[in-house]
């Protein structure tokens, strides 16, 4: 046997939060030494955030994550660890993977497949990585292997495909020809209804097609905007699920870890009769590192998720901790006091409020009263509904055609739920407009 502890880390970025972000991965990277894991992945562009849009086109956002890059190297001591980040070269700017082992800069991984669908905009501020071509980064003085790269630790073979490069017809690490042992998926694959399925499919499928380890990490929360991230990490080995994160969750960060045997993968490799052996020299591709991954004991996987996964309402469990999670990191990442709400005694302005009261009271549950009260930045209150006092103001906004049904229902929704609440007649609003007509 050659078991290997791994670790994969969901994290809530903010794009351009440079302290911030530092700060939330090296919080990730204590956590994952004092866990034992000798490998961890990082979702992609988790140094800038995904969403920096047309600020990745100057050369700020790039020179920056070069330098949080070199602040992570030495707390990267004794284990590997993929940062994904943005990195310029001779007219192009990538997406990239940067591979750190024992506080030393590898080499660098690059995405080959833009994802320029729906909501994503890759392809106006990447360019795509040509397969099977390895070239040098030059940066301060120093040289490093970059493009279409697998890593090399003492015969451990690590190989990527990050996001978008496991969702194409032809998934590269099937395809180019050279056995691995792990393959590791840094992405940030946004929330949408039951895609969580799709993506732990890609994973499994993966692992099992290719007789590896698959490491799959992704971001967390409302990065910035309209995106939403489920989180979601998994680990899985030969066809099997050995573990996998919660997802939708209300802290920085979540760290997944289990251990790999690297040799029942090998097995797995020569056992299946459809596998194509490794009879070709890699030659650039693989980058030859100093490094021997630590033994680690055993242990048996028992993935599990929370009850609410399986409940049998899972789309009304889902869109409300999607929607919860977004609002709170919305609150606290436009630095807003709180939300103000017409409110008119219908469906709709009914259901925003009640999702503001569930953001208070889901994330409180999780986080606590005075870790809850730290993250937005204000004075604590006693009680989740002291909290929902504070942060929601609704008004009802009556004129000479609201009815005492609407008075009734939005007065019943803002106490029921414990908003400050205000009646504001706008009627004479109403007639000075009609006034002017």
């Amino acid at each position: 046997m050659i078991p290997i502890k791994v670790a994969t880390a969901s994290l809530n970025q903010t794009p351009l939060d440079w302290g911030g972000n530092q700060r939330r991965i090296e919080a990730v990277l204590r956590q994952a030494h004092l866990e034992g894991a000798a490998m961890l992945v990082l979702p992609e562009l988790c140094t800038t955030g995904y969403g920096c849009e047309d600020a990745f086109l100057g050369p700020d956002v790039a020179n920056r994550a070069w330098s949080m890059l070199m602040e992570l190297l030495a707390q990267t001591k004794g284990m590997v660890v993929s940062i994904g980040m943005p990195v310029r070269r001779r007219g192009g700017l990538y997406n990239t993977a940067c591979v750190v082992a024992d506080g030393h800069i590898a080499g660098f991984a690059a995405k080959e497949h833009l994802a320029g669908e729906g909501l994503h905009y890759e392809p106006r501020w990447f360019k795509p990585w040509p397969n099977h071509q390895v070239v040098e980064l030059e940066r301060d003085g120093r040289s490093y292997p970059f493009g279409d790269v697998f890593f090399d630790f003492s015969g451990v073979r690590v190989g990527f495909e990050i996001c978008e490069d496991a969702w194409v017809a032809q998934r590269r690490g099937a395809i180019d020809g050279h056995a691995m042992d792990i393959i590791v998926n840094p992405s940030a694959s946004h929330f949408a209804f039951g895609k969580h399925e799709v993506r732990e499919r890609l994973v499994l499928e993966g692992s099992r097609s290719m007789a590896v380890g698959y490491l799959y990490a992704n971001l967390l929360g409302n990065e910035a905007g309209r995106v939403i991230y489920d989180g979601g990490c998994y680990i899985a080995q030969n066809g099997k699920m050995l573990a996998r994160s919660e997802r939708l969750s209300f802290d920085d960060s979540v760290l997944t870890t289990a251990v790999l045997d690297v040799e029942a993968s090998r097995t797995e490799q020569v056992r299946t009769t459809s596998f194509q052996a490794d009879r070709s020299d890699p030659g650039d591709k693989r980058i030859s590192v100093d490094f021997e991954f630590p033994r680690a004991k055993m242990e048996r996987s028992t993935p599990s998720s929370p009850a609410w996964e399986a409940s049998e309402d899972h789309k009304e469990e889902e869109f409300t901790r999607a929607l919860t999670l977004a609002l709170f990191d919305y609150l606290r990442k436009s630095h807003s006091r709180g939300f103000v709400l017409s409110i008119s005694g219908g469906a709709d302005s009914a259901a925003a409020a009640c999702l503001v009261s569930l953001m208070v009271h889901r994330a409180i549950a999780e986080l606590g009263l005075e870790a809850f009260g730290e993250k937005i930045g204000m004075n604590p209150e006693a009680t989740a509904r002291d909290w929902v006092r504070t942060l929601l103001c609704c008004a009802y906004q009556p004129t000479e055609n609201s009815g005492e049904v609407t008075r009734k229902a939005a007065t019943g929704v803002a106490e029921a739920i414990g908003a400050t609440f205000y009646i504001l007649d706008v009627q004479h609003i109403v007639d000075a407009y009609e006034s002017l007509i």
